[in-house]
């Protein structure tokens, strides 16, 4: 399903990145601002679009590897949404008595669940011993 979701979204891509890009444009320049305050470094200037562009890339290709057991494809999916989750739910810009901050945190705390999951599943598919596919050696008969 995440699939045709992600192709419905390249369809209204657009030239300027679409209706995804407006969304995004002032909340990546309040997180570049806040990063650079913060740690003084400073954030490369990237068009949105290639920002919106290599989100749908990853998540259509990082959830078809997941759906096939692949932990790359969970690898994909954590970088992600590891990623997306400090830019987009972006409630350490408002106060905790507004009601934004309040949605604000719970989504960001969900994306948090998110990645605890696939922490999880990496964590398991990992620890989990591999076939080996050697061959027995035939058992001599005794006569």
């Amino acid at each position: 399903m995440q699939p045709f979701i992600n192709m419905f979204r390249f369809n209204e891509f657009g030239e300027d990145g679409g209706p995804a890009a407006k969304h995004l444009n002032p909340k990546f320049d309040v997180f570049s601002k806040h990063v650079a305050t913060q740690t003084g470094f400073q954030v490369p200037h990237v068009e949105i679009k290639h920002l919106i562009l290599g989100a749908i890339i990853m998540k259509a290709v990082g959830s078809l590897l997941f759906v096939f057991g692949s932990s790359f494809g969970a690898l994909i999916l954590l970088l992600h949404q590891a990623i997306s989750a400090a830019i987009l739910y972006d409630f350490y810009n408002y106060d905790a008595e507004k009601k934004e901050f309040t949605q604000l945190f719970v989504k960001f705390t969900q994306s948090l669940a998110l990645l605890g999951a696939l922490l999880f599943f990496i964590g398991m598919k990992n620890s989990m011993p591999r076939r080996s596919l050697k061959k027995k050696a035939p058992k001599a008969k005794t006569n």
